[in-house]
């Protein structure tokens, strides 16, 4: 089975966010998508390890913001590559709120989308909230990214808990490129010039170790 078949699907890219009044968190996915039009409803699919995915729970409620392609890899990579668990994923960057306090990323959101959970289901890896729409805002004059432009422009990988990711998968490799650079195997970035030892990924996090140089 061709699993890169997948690839051909169109999805948006979105971080999807919540708070519980004591945590707050989010986290990129592609798996938001409207469902019905009257009343207006919206589904999601979340990793179960995710902490956003406990605040979701918890709250009843969650945000979501499409992305813009002018997003820069440092945002995805704070929210798709990074864990809720060991840092506040909203602290440094701008952010607004929603009538219910519950936080989302401003830099190059498109749109944002706030809904009350009004179901759930299992399934297996993830978990599929259904949600009502209470408030909808377009923010910004901007062209939305989709999945395909992240990985073909961006040149950035499926973070682990994604819906569709693909243990197979491999960044797309810039053509001849003019200098020594290194990929990080987690998040794909790509360091140009030589890669020190104590590097570690603006991205991601991680160290010079999970980088591959590229030929």
């Amino acid at each position: 089975m061709d699993l890169q078949a997948l690839f051909t699907m169109s999805y948006g890219l979105y971080v999807v966010s919540s708070t519980d009044g004591e945590r707050r968190s989010g986290c990129i996915v592609n798996t938001l998508t409207q469902v019905t039009a009257e009343p207006p409803r919206l589904v999601v699919a979340v990793n179960k390890n995710n902490v956003t995915t406990e605040i979701i729970r918890k709250a009843g409620r969650f945000t979501g913001v499409a992305l813009g392609v002018g997003a820069g890899m440092e945002l995805i990579g704070r929210f798709g590559f990074r864990s809720g668990r060991d840092l506040d994923k909203f602290d440094g960057i701008p952010y607004g709120e929603d009538e219910s306090g519950i936080p989302y990323p401003t830099e190059h959101a498109v749109a944002r989308f706030s809904c009350r959970v009004i179901g759930e289901t299992d399934l297996g890896t993830h978990v599929l909230f259904v949600g009502e729409l209470t408030e909808a805002e377009r923010l910004l004059d901007e062209e939305p990214m989709t999945y395909a432009y992240y990985h073909q422009v961006k040149k950035g990988l499926t973070p682990k808990n994604a819906s569709s990711y693909n243990p197979t998968e491999k960044a797309a490799v810039k053509e001849a490129p003019k200098k020594e650079s290194w990929r990080c195997t987690i998040c794909g970035y790509v360091h140009e010039g030589p890669l020190p030892e104590d590097f570690t990924c603006p991205v991601c996090g991680v160290g010079a170790e999970l980088f591959e140089k590229e030929e």
